[in-house]
């Protein structure tokens, strides 16, 4: 397979560019940092597959349509296309900082907005490929200190479900990733318990098999996905009261 995966430097974005190269496939890592690719690209040589850096911000529309269009050019049109970049900064509603909410909804909603302008109207015109959207199960519902980030994985979820029939009915595999807590140099900021946390190499054996399933949302850790969807049950006045406990 051709894939292409943004926000592929670190954590979930580079173990799955590894395990796709090790398979054998064809991978495009896309990310800012053009050290971390490097170095990627030299911990993936002896795969029999390979990993091409292509270095780029997924807040730029026009380089990420740049990118799509190399690697049509160079290798052909992609099978596989994974929305991954993101981000995390703790957000509190009591000292609310305008810039810090901007800017993780930049990267994590309107960077996956530009990632699909450049790879839908070759999938669509084509009626083919497979799109993974990664967002979180911190976008089920509303948690403490996490509102800009919940916000922007909740719109990715949102968008998801939206679109996935009309792109369905196109020839287009839309896939909704959901993952809880993993661990990645994001997740080792974190300086409060984190249930179920996964190591990220089972954590991608689990993104790679749901997106060779046929299921439309994959949510690893199990557990902690169940336990996200019973609190998105829960009524709002037993919700918010045990939020209110959590955010002391």
């Amino acid at each position: 397979m051709i894939i292409w995966i943004t926000g592929a430097s670190t954590g979930i974005g580079r173990e799955l560019a590894r395990q796709y190269a090790e398979a054998g496939h064809a991978v495009f890592a896309t990310a800012r940092s053009e050290d971390n690719l490097a170095s990627l690209v030299d911990e993936c040589a002896p795969y029999s597959g390979s990993v091409i850096a292509l270095a780029g911000d997924v807040c730029d529309a026009d380089r990420m349509s740049a990118i799509f269009q190399q690697i049509c050019d160079d290798k052909g049109v992609p099978d596989l296309v994974v929305l991954n970049a993101g981000t995390h900064k703790p957000t509190n509603a009591t000292s609310f900082v305008l810039e810090d909410h901007i800017r993780l909804l930049d990267i994590n909603f309107n960077g996956v907005l530009k990632g699909m302008n450049a790879c839908l109207p070759m999938f669509l015109e084509r009626g083919s490929g497979q799109l993974a959207v990664v967002a979180s199960v911190a976008g089920f519902r509303g948690l403490p200190r996490a509102g800009a980030y919940g916000a922007s994985k909740a719109a990715l979820i949102n968008l998801c479900e939206s679109m996935q029939p009309e792109l369905k009915a196109k020839g287009v595999d839309l896939r909704l990733v959901c993952p809880g807590f993993v661990k990645t140099p994001l997740t080792d900021l974190n300086e409060f318990p984190m249930p179920f946390l996964m190591p990220v190499d089972k954590a991608v054996k689990a993104m790679i098999r749901g997106l060779g399933s046929s299921k439309f949302q994959i949510i690893f850790p199990w557990r902690m996905g169940v336990a996200m969807k019973l609190l998105r049950m829960m009524p709002n006045r037993l919700f918010l009261a045990i939020a209110s406990k959590i955010s002391g």
